[in-house]
């Protein structure tokens, strides 16, 4: 069974791809930043008159993205403790990843899912961070 989810409350992807895909009981997330649905402001960024990233914060960005990411979830019928597998984008890991770590430990104090975090030198959106999720539905 092969289902494209469109979801109507997190931010519309910046490309040609859904929300996410059931593939038999595995759904698997595109990658999810932490922009709101209908706005083109991105929390915890501050851009210049360019629209170059002049100052962010990491901890409200990956709030913000874990908050997508459950939207996401629990519009295809699945739930956060579901997740079994999370890949991290960060732009700067060495000033970000500590503090992504301690924010992250707090949404998976129960679930614990395979993680890998990866430095990226740019994401397609002016973010510092991105998850590519796989839950389980």
């Amino acid at each position: 069974m092969n289902n494209i989810y469109h979801s109507s409350q997190a931010p519309l992807p910046v490309g040609p791809y859904p929300h996410a895909r059931r593939v038999g009981n595995l759904l698997f997330l595109s990658g999810v930043g932490p922009r709101k649905r209908n706005s083109s402001e991105i929390p915890g960024v501050t851009l210049d008159e360019q629209g170059n990233v002049v100052a962010y914060d990491i901890e409200v960005q990956c709030r913000s993205v874990f908050e997508n990411v459950r939207l996401i979830l629990e519009e295809c019928g699945s739930h956060w403790d579901n997740l079994v597998d999370v890949t991290v984008f960060l732009t700067d890991m060495k000033n970000d990843f500590a503090r992504f770590n301690k924010i992250y430990a707090e949404y998976f104090n129960t679930n614990q899912p395979c993680r890998t975090t990866v430095e990226v030198n740019a994401l397609p959106t002016p973010i510092a961070i991105e998850l590519k999720c796989i839950a389980t539905i």
